[in-house]
């Protein structure tokens, strides 16, 4: 494996994990989310990550890198909430709230930061060592 197509591997990881975090902002910036234009409660959403190769038309032995195959809906149930004075109230007074839980999400976004933080590094090390692979030269 050459020093691009290590770095091309970490590259992919970070923007996985960048997709990754901004999916979790997402369910936690709606977390009490009633109402959505398609109806009804917000549903948390998952990132789907899938290899690929690094470079496109690479063969499937060549070395892989990650991507977002699909950010899929959760299908656990909505939080149930007896609240009759609330506008999203059913007939039996009861409002369903979004199937988010933020502590679950806290440490998806701690997972998915050190994650990031380690392809940073994986990185580094790359960059490090084609540093010292021309200073031999020297």
């Amino acid at each position: 494996m050459d020093l691009e197509q290590a770095l091309a591997i970490s590259a992919s990881g970070l923007d996985a994990q960048k997709t990754r975090l901004n999916t979790v902002a997402s369910n936690l910036a709606n977390v009490n989310s009633t109402r959505t234009p398609q109806g009804g409660p917000y549903r948390r959403l998952d990132v789907v990550f899938s290899s690929a190769p690094v470079q496109p038309g690479d063969a499937a032995s060549d070395p892989q890198g990650v991507h977002v195959s699909q950010i899929v809906p959760d299908t656990t149930p909505f939080r149930r909430v007896y609240e009759p004075q609330h506008p999203d109230a059913d007939k039996d007074g009861y409002v369903s709230y979004p199937n988010v839980a933020p502590m679950e999400e806290m440490v998806n976004m701690l997972e998915a930061l050190r994650s990031y933080e380690a392809n940073v590094t994986a990185m580094g090390a790359t960059k490090t060592m084609a540093e010292k692979a021309l200073e031999i030269g020297k």
